[in-house]
This record gives C-alpha cells, structure tokens and sequence, in this order.
C-alpha cells in the first residue's frame, strides 16, 4: 500500500472530522461564553485563599473553548514591566497535542501569582489547519518547532527587556527549547530549565507500533501526522543527536528534571533523570520519592501541587516553598474530588461525595 494511501487513512479523516465537528463546536464556544463566570473561572478551594490556582491538568480547556486560540489571563502581557523580584520572564513550553491555554491552566496563575511574568505560545500546530485542530500544538517536526519558539522567545526578551528568560516545559516542550539551546543559538539566552515529565533519552512506549511500520516498509515520519512523535522514540536520530557529545545538557543553563514513575508515555521514567556531565547544573526529581501517594502520570504531573512546589523552588533564587504531599489523581494530576483537583466544576454536582474533602 503506498505511503500517500496510509498517510491519507491518517489524515482524512482528521480533517473530515473537523468538518463535520465546526457547528458543534461553535456552538459548545457560544454555550462556554454565556457560563456564569465562576463555571469557568481558575478559583476557589480552601487550599487556595487568593481563588486562582486550579490543580487540574485540564484547567485549561474552558479558557481555549471561550477564547479559541487566546491567551489564559494573565499570560503575555506584552506592555507590563517585570517585577524587580522576578527580573526573568518565564514561557512555557507545551506538549504533543497541547497549546499556550490547554496546557498551562495550572501555571499560568500559578507563576502570576508568585510575581512572574509569564508568556506562552502555540507551536508546531498542523500547517493551514483551522481551530480546534489548530489547538493542537507540537505536531510538526520538533525542529520546525524550535524555531518558532526561537522566535517568540526572542520577543519576550525584546518587549521585556531581559537578556534571557527562564524555560518551563512539559514533555515534548522539555525537548523544544533545548534544540533551540543547542543548536540554534540560544545557549545563554536560558536561565533556568524546568522540565515536567522529560525524555532526554526518548521514549519506548512505541517501540512496537513502530517496529510493525518499519516491518511493511513504512516509515513512521510519514504516516503519523505528529511528525514530532516519531523524533521522540528511544532510537531516533533526533535523540541521538540531542544526547551526542556528552548528553543533552547545555554549560550555563541551571537544568531541573521533574519525573513520575508513573509516566505511562515516557518509559521508562528515568529517560528524564539524565545525569548532568562536567560543567552542567542538573537537579533530577523524582514525584514520588518520600510521597508514594502522588500518583500524577504524564497529565497528571501539570496539576500536581507537589510538582508545582518543585517548579517553584526550581524558578526562585531563594528557594522557600514548602513541598506538600497529598493524595492526587492520576490523569487530572489533583486532589482527588476537590475544585482545585480532578472535577471540573461544571461536573463537580455529579461526582460522587465530590463535596466532602476525601483527603484529610
């Protein structure tokens, strides 16, 4: 079967599903935007006094739904100074299939709110594809993506005036800017390099979907229309390339590697606690080392409030967070039945004793 054929079965689909899906969701847009406010707001849970955190990995996508292809409130504001605690601004760097507001519902009033300019992007989005599948950022070849977050990064320190920023990245997005790092000139325009769910060394989780392609003649680059996912396999030349001389670390970048054992995408886990070579500044954390009751998987570690402790830690000079442990939820990467856990609010009546804190 030719290659166009297999691609075609791939992506046809896609763009007739995107077809036939638009009125519904224009309609599901229109719904989201007559939402009483708080329905769709970043608040309220006795854990969060200020009513602006969401510890939910999905936290993000009622924003996308009211403002498709918008930016969360609070990020990329372009004309406010940064404040003179937090003279770096921070981008965040999405995953496969994520973008500046699915991803980062979690973060972007987190950051804010601790005094950090932040700034977010959409990149690698398939080519001439309208919203929502142009939502669905990291599914060009990461190179391709590198640049255009080059680009934006170059932007944020232009409008800021800073001479570098610092980096935080899930999945995917822990491998985007550092081919910019690397090898397209932004070795010292990085400051620090935060990494939720990293895969330095790649991923074996399709190690046999692939092995059947490769088996038929097919290369996977072609058929898949995240053009990105094949680069992250274990024994691409992408990840050769990132790891040859010496690892993937940068000289003057202060890294800090942020793993679940219970990343079911990344395997094995430890992709992403690559040691740091001569010269390099590597922090590697591991969620559950001393708090076996975070259960946050690939998702869940964007919601988890202990990885969000470490985030902070690792973006302050003075680190002073204190880093909880609690029972979280795997997939919404939360405190299990709580608003700023794993129930949207607008299901939150039809969750089970979702108004007794279970976790106390």
């Amino acid at each position: 079967m030719p290659k166009q054929v297999i691609r075609d079965l791939v992506t046809v689909p896609l763009a007739a599903a995107q077809k036939v899906g638009q009125p519904f969701l224009k309609a599901a847009n229109s719904l989201v935007q007559r939402f009483p406010r708080e329905i769709i707001s970043l608040g309220g849970d006795a854990d969060d006094p200020n009513g602006k955190v969401v510890y939910d990995f999905f936290a993000g996508i009622g924003p996308e739904l009211a403002n498709p292809g918008g930016s969360l409130p609070g990020a990329n504001r372009w004309d406010d100074p940064l404040d003179p605690a937090h003279p770096v601004p921070v981008i965040l760097a999405h995953g496969t299939a994520g973008g500046a507001q699915t991803n980062w519902g979690t973060y972007v009033p987190l950051l804010t709110q601790a005094g950090y300019s932040v700034f977010t992007l959409t990149y690698g989005a398939i080519e001439g594809s309208r919203w929502p599948i142009s939502a669905l950022g990291g599914m060009a070849p990461i190179e391709r993506s590198a640049v255009e977050f080059a680009a934006f990064a170059e932007r944020v320190m232009a409008a800021t005036g800073a001479d570098k920023v610092h980096v935080v990245g899930h999945s995917q997005g822990t491998l985007v800017p550092n081919y910019w790092a690397r090898f397209l000139g932004g070795h010292d325009k990085i400051a620090k390099y935060v990494s939720l769910a990293p895969l330095w060394e790649g991923t074996t989780v399709l190690d046999g979907a692939t092995g059947i392609l490769d088996r038929f003649g097919f290369d996977p680059a072609g058929v898949v229309p995240c053009r990105a996912l094949p680069q992250m396999m274990d024994d691409s030349a992408f990840i050769a390339k990132m790891n040859a001389d010496g690892g993937p670390y940068v000289p003057g970048i202060e890294y800090t590697n942020i793993s679940t054992i219970h990343d079911e995408l990344v395997h094995p886990f430890t992709s992403g606690q690559v040691r740091g070579g001569e010269g390099t500044s590597v922090t590697n954390i591991v969620l559950q080392d001393g708090c076996l009751k975070d259960l946050s998987d690939h998702l869940g570690i964007c919601g988890s409030p202990r990885a969000a402790a470490f985030v902070l830690n690792a973006l302050d000079d003075a680190p002073s967070r204190v880093v909880p442990c609690q029972v979280v939820a795997p997939f919404f990467g939360s405190p299990l039945l709580r608003r700023t856990g794993g129930v949207p609010e607008f299901i939150k009546p039809f969750a089970p004793n979702s108004s007794r804190d279970t976790n106390r």
